[in-house]
């Protein structure tokens, strides 16, 4: 798919694209009907200033927060199409503000964790509906069933799941909006609750028995916001704001709708109304349509966890680019940009949910959990964006109150969810803090690692290349020798590159070639260039590349060559006489160097935790070879000593033996 159609994915707006739309990003914040009411009743009384106000606290914050925070503004700050915390981190980069670094990881891993427990809360929520005609029944073995193969089916790509759970969607919205209808019909009292005053005085007085705190259950309703942007790349902004008009209006009816059927029942409590399942999202429905309703609350439920698993996916991706995490393999089973998977990271994400589900057992204890990483992540979006916004050239009066109001809003979210940390929300805090951990040491150690690598010129060494290149006394090593280096200068090289062809064993080739990776702060990019160091003798390639293109530069490097021959800038038949003459290409050989810590270095403490948890997490990455998408046939790999600190220069002295002074 080249750029031009990948920005008119983007830019058009089309039946087609709005299904999909359906099917792919809404799928977490579309079921939250499923438990958000549900959670903010609690085992309290139903009364009118606890529904009202609940009502009204989801309709702001699905207005103030889903709608203008993130489909308005926050779409605007795409990377090329591409959207989440790690590509508004690719645009904010540009400032060269060290420390926005910090937010990035943060909320990269926030997010991530909180996707643990989406897909179980989902599932769990569903299943449990059919409590209602089995009260006994185990919900636990269904619910891990139900997610083994939702992950399955994760390799067959986006564009697969999406034409399935597309249709599957827009029956879903539509039952949220027609069931809400049909209790409105019978109170429209509840509309009184779009008045913000009836929030207002839900949170500063005790109605509920928890007056403030009952913003932790309402947080619910918004959980999905961040996993939208992530997906953007999937869909194209257009079909999202769009689509989200019709998504919010079915969310709307439907909350409002079991608003409705609960002020029918004031003064009770949701045990009291006679069911083994007391959600108001299932009581609401007729008898009859009660199992229509769960198979499509199911269906629904394991498409909201689709949203997180493609969401986890990109995240992952830019990671890697970003050198937040270490070098995983990453397929793509479509030809569609923004559709990749990666099997390591969806049978991790696989085993933490089924951890959840036999950790928590019920949707409500798993709720209990759930929010409190999320909004660490939606926090650090803030931050962020105020400086995506500052680059934009924003007036600053605008940007000032903006993001004072989405901090006071988001950190009174924090502050109610706070609460959750001993009913289970330490849980999702640990893996986010787990996640930090490998971010921050890679991202580190390859910062270390960079400062003390020893750069060169190359013109230093022209002269003894050309001549290693034809001294006949020295075996030919390969008749082209490809070294990759870190070094982004043209005129530059390691160190250790000239110490592997001129000192570990002599390397003689007839010509050198020095290939450098550039990960763009854009997704859809593949360029290259050309510098030729010695005519004949020694080339640079230097590939310029998305931070979503798969690096394959065994295909790339193979492309440049043929074209550099077509256009006659080199000539790739061997150099061996009798090859020569029968017009046979010569050998390519790539020369990967693999590091290891040396015994000289000496590191402080920190370093040293560093750099040793780096070693060892190097061990479960993919290897250089794979990573560049390398033949293993042509590669060799060497051993280079990490020296960090080199010790002092030791002061030694020397002891003559007697004979020895007596013969002076």
């Amino acid at each position: 798919m080249s750029a031009h159609s990948h920005q008119k994915l983007h830019s058009k707006l089309s039946a087609a694209g709005l299904l999909i739309t359906l099917g792919i990003i809404y799928g977490d914040i579309g079921t939250s009907p499923l438990y958000v009411m549900k959670e903010i009743i609690g085992e309290g009384i139903i009364s009118k200033d606890l529904i009202l106000g609940g009502l009204s606290c989801i309709f702001w914050t699905l207005t103030l927060q889903t709608t203008l925070k993130y489909v308005i503004i926050t779409l605007s700050a795409d990377n090329h199409g591409e959207g989440g915390i790690f590509a508004l981190y690719a645009l904010v980069k540009r400032t060269k503000i060290q420390w926005l670094i910090v937010p990035a990881i943060i909320g990269g891993s926030a997010l991530l964790a909180d996707g643990i427990i989406t897909p179980p809360i989902s599932v769990s929520s569903a299943v449990e509906g059919l409590r209602i005609f089995k009260p006994d029944i185990p919900t636990v073995p269904i619910v891990i069933g139900i997610l083994f193969v939702l992950f399955m089916i994760q390799q067959f790509g986006t564009k697969l799941v999406g034409k399935f759970f597309a249709p599957m969607m827009l029956v879903w919205f539509s039952m949220l909006g027609v069931l809400g209808i049909i209790q409105l019909t019978q109170n429209l009292e509840v509309f009184n609750a779009l008045n913000p005053y009836y929030a207002y005085h839900l949170l500063t007085s005790n109605v509920s028995g928890h007056g403030f705190f009952v913003l932790g259950a309402v947080f619910l309703c918004t959980t999905g916001a961040e996993a939208l942007y992530s997906d953007m790349g999937h869909c194209g902004r257009k079909n999202i704001r769009i689509s989200w008009i019709f998504v919010k209006i079915t969310l709307i009816l439907n909350y409002f709708g079991q608003g409705a059927y609960l002020l029918l029942h004031n003064g009770k409590t949701l045990s009291e109304l006679g069911h083994s399942n007391p959600n108001p999202f299932y009581l609401m429905m007729p008898e009859w349509f009660q199992p229509i309703g769960i198979v499509i609350a199911t269906l629904a439920a394991v498409i909201a966890s689709q949203a997180l698993i493609s969401g986890s996916f990109t995240l992952i991706n830019e990671a890697v680019r970003l050198n937040f995490w270490p070098k995983i393999k990453i397929n793509f089973p479509t030809d569609v940009k923004g559709q990749l998977y990666i099997p390591s990271i969806n049978w991790l994400l696989f085993l933490g949910c089924v951890g959840i589900v036999l950790h928590f057992e019920e949707s409500s204890n798993m709720s209990h959990a759930y929010g409190l990483a999320i909004i660490l992540c939606m926090i650090m979006t803030t931050i962020l964006l105020n400086y995506y916004l500052i680059m934009k050239r924003v007036k600053w009066y605008f940007i000032a109150p903006l993001i004072l109001i989405y901090l006071t809003i988001e950190f009174s979210f924090l502050a109610a969810n706070i609460t959750k940390f001993m009913d289970g929300g330490y849980v999702t805090l640990f893996i986010a803090i787990f996640l930090i951990g490998v971010m921050s040491t890679w991202f580190l150690a390859k910062k270390i690692s960079k400062n003390y690598t020893k750069i060169v010129k190359i013109d230093t060494y022209k002269k003894v290349l050309a001549e290693l290149s034809v001294d006949l006394s020295i075996p030919k090593y390969a008749t082209h020798l490809v070294y990759m280096t870190n070094s982004s200068r043209t005129d530059e090289i390691e160190e250790k590159v000239m110490y592997s062809i001129l000192q570990k064993r002599p390397k003689r080739a007839d010509i050198y070639w020095f290939i450098h990776v550039n990960i763009l702060n854009e997704p859809y990019k593949k360029e290259y260039k050309v510098s030729e160091v010695i005519k004949d003798d020694i080339y640079r390639i230097d590939f310029y590349l998305g931070f979503r293109e798969p690096t394959k530069i065994n295909l790339m490097f193979k492309e440049v060559i043929k074209d550099m021959v077509k256009n006659g800038e080199v000539d790739i038949t061997s150099r061996y006489e009798s090859l020569n003459k029968n017009n046979i290409l010569g050998d390519f050989k790539f020369v990967l160097s693999a590091k290891f810590l040396s015994n000289d270095s000496d590191l402080t403490f920190f370093e040293s935790i560093v750099m040793n948890t780096y070693f060892f997490m190097k061990r479960f990455s993919l290897t250089e070879q794979n990573g560049f998408g390398l033949d293993s046939s042509s590669v060799k790999v060497e051993q280079f000593p990490m020296v960090l600190h080199p010790p002092e220069i030791i002061d030694m002295r020397r002891i003559y033996s007697h004979n020895h002074t007596n013969s002076i």
